[in-house]
């Protein structure tokens, strides 16, 4: 019994010996690319105390995987700097010269996830347009900081961290494209900046997060329900443009001049980021009217900044022939618009993608 003992222990012993020795070797760790943006987690301030007033995009993705070494003990990292700008700046040419070197890196079968640095301005933005864009089910994790690089207790690093073990992990696999700030991930869909200038400005105000990073590991709680990455219709791999698709905003007071210019410049849809549940002020109500009649798509969204969007609720949609948001800010039903115009102009079909994605 001692013998049969002592061998299937050094048996057992010998398993794990093998098993932390492959663990170590840098072939057997899961190869993550770092796509550098640019923005605040890439920026610099005059001092240490500089959390305000400093220049974002001025540190290149070398020097950001280079600041955190402890990275290459839990992926192999490989960086590339696809664009160095303040993510104000940030464009539909961007988004679509991103969307395709995400799609052409996904499609290596040497790459297993993809993080992007990026300003948190417009974050949310580049989150969920990736969600409807990237055809695979490899993690995409968008990350960045509210602190530059040279802050004292800058975020931008522990941040990068997590967002590496994340996109590394199995457990994020088929979950559609995540943003990792804080110690939080969340979905692309439902998050947002809520907050000018503190750590934890991300929030998902109507559905929550999907989980945590706590220890070195991703913990996820929910999934989001709507279909993103392979399972949408979405195809930027020919597109060079995207459908000019602007935000008009409505105010007491408000009048149809902005919605008229943007009209007159040549938008092909309009989202009117209204009033509580979407009102329509008679004024831009009106201009409304006239540019669907003219064949512009119109999308009713709520400058509020959580619930949905009722059809037919504070308008009438059926009779007007806009559509209602769902739960999508004006932001981002400005680019499911714009995709969706890349599909087809019927309101109905239009419809259902904001019910769908």
């Amino acid at each position: 019994m001692r013998t049969l003992f002592s061998r299937a222990l050094g048996l057992v012993l010998g398993l794990a010996v093998m098993m932390a020795a492959q663990a170590a070797e840098p072939g057997k760790l899961p190869h993550v690319v770092i796509l550098a943006t640019g923005g605040t987690i890439a920026g610099s301030g005059a001092t240490t105390t500089t959390t305000v007033g400093y220049t974002a995009a001025t540190v290149g993705v070398q020097s950001l995987i280079q600041a955190v070494p402890e990275m290459q003990k839990v992926a192999r990292v490989t960086g590339e700097q696809v664009f160095q700008i303040a993510s104000e700046n940030m464009s539909n040419a961007h988004w679509l010269t991103l969307g395709k070197r995400v799609n052409a890196l996904l499609a290596q079968s040497d790459v297993d996830g993809i993080v992007i640095t990026h300003g948190t301005d417009t974050l949310e933005e580049t989150a969920y347009f990736l969600n409807l864009v990237v055809k695979s089910r490899k993690p995409v994790v968008v990350v960045g900081s509210m602190r530059p690089s040279t802050a004292i207790s800058a975020d931008g690093p522990i941040n990068l961290y997590n967002a590496v073990i994340l996109a590394g992990s199995q457990e994020a696999i088929g979950k559609g494209v995540l943003v990792c700030l804080n110690d939080q991930i969340s979905g692309a869909r439902d998050v947002t900046k809520s907050n000018t200038s503190t750590a934890d400005t991300f929030r998902n105000p109507d559905l929550g997060m999907l989980g945590y990073m706590q220890g070195n590991r991703a913990y996820f709680y929910k999934t989001s329900t709507r279909k993103h990455t392979l399972d949408t219709e979405f195809d930027i791999s020919k597109l060079d443009s995207l459908p000019q698709v602007d935000i008009v905003y409505s105010y007491a007071n408000v009048n149809a001049t902005a919605l008229n210019a943007l009209v007159a410049a040549g938008a092909k849809g309009i989202v009117h980021a209204g009033v509580g549940d979407g009102s329509l002020p008679n004024p831009v109500k009106d201009g409304l009217l006239k540019a669907r009649k003219s064949g512009v798509l119109v999308v009713r969204s709520s400058r509020v900044g959580s619930g949905i969007i009722a059809r037919n609720g504070e308008a009438n949609d059926d009779e007007l022939d806009f559509v209602a948001s769902d739960t999508l800010n004006p932001q981002k039903a400005r680019i499911l618009l714009m995709l969706a115009l890349t599909r087809t102009s019927d309101s109905k079909a239009i419809q259902q993608m904001f019910w769908t994605y």
